[in-house]
C-alpha cells in the first residue's frame, strides 16, 4: 500500500513500491493528463511537480514520493501559461503539452523573468511537432503577467575592520616588475 498526496488530496493505492508514479497516478487515481512517452525519463511527457520541482515520473517509483506533494497537470489550476499557450497556438498534436506546461510552470516558479537561455536550459522536454519557438514565446508572455521578483538589497561590501591590502612587493632583482614563472603566471 502506497500513501500519496496528489493535488492536495491524500490517497492510499495498492501498488508495488517500485511502480512508477506515472502509472499509479494514471491507472489508480484516474488522472490521465500526464502522458507516457519514453519510459526512460528523457522526453518529459510524464512531467509532474514533486514539492514544486518538475520531475519525470515514468522512472520515479512511488516509494520515493511518500509524504511529499505531487502536482499533476490537473492540479496546476489557473496559470498564465495556459492562456499564453493558447495565444501562441503552442499545441499541435498536444501529446507533450501537459509535460511542457508543468516544466514551464516549474521554471517560472523558480525564475519569473527567464531569458531565452534560461528557457533553453529548463525546457528539456521533447516536442515532436517542433513548437519550441512558440513555447519560448508563450513562457515570455506568461512571465510578463507575473509580479516581478523582489528586489535584492545592494551588497554591503564595507566592513569597519577592512584595511586595504598591501600591494605585492616588486621583484628583488631590481627590475621593478614582479617575477613571472615559466607558465606565464605571477609568482608571489
Amino acid at each position: 500500500m502506497a500513501k500519496l498526496r496528489v493535488n492536495g488530496v491524500d490517497h492510499e493505492v495498492d501498488v508495488p513500491h517500485d511502480m512508477p508514479l506515472l502509472w499509479a497516478v494514471r491507472d489508480h487515481l484516474g488522472l490521465t493528463g500526464s502522458k507516457f512517452g519514453c519510459g526512460k525519463g528523457l522526453c518529459g511527457a510524464c512531467t509532474m511537480h514533486l514539492n514544486g520541482t518538475p520531475v519525470r515520473t515514468c522512472v520515479l517509483p512511488v516509494a520515493a514520493v511518500a509524504g511529499q506533494e505531487v502536482v499533476t497537470i490537473e492540479g496546476l489550476g489557473p496559470h498564465p501559461l495556459k492562456q499564453a499557450w493558447l495565444d501562441h497556438q503552442v499545441p499541435q498534436c498536444g501529446y507533450c503539452q501537459s509535460g511542457q506546461l508543468m516544466a514551464a510552470a516549474g521554471l517560472l516558479a523558480d525564475n519569473p523573468r527567464p531569458t531565452d537561455a534560461d528557457i533553453g536550459l529548463a525546457m528539456s522536454n521533447l516536442c515532436r511537432c517542433g513548437t519550441y519557438d512558440r513555447i519560448r514565446k508563450a513562457i515570455h508572455q506568461a512571465a510578463a503577467t507575473l509580479p516581478p521578483p523582489p528586489a535584492l538589497p545592494p551588497p554591503d561590501d564595507t566592513h569597519p575592520d577592512d584595511t586595504p591590502e598591501d600591494p605585492l612587493p616588486a621583484d628583488s632583482g631590481g627590475s621593478g616588475s614582479p617575477a613571472v614563472d615559466t607558465a606565464g603566471g605571477m609568482v608571489r
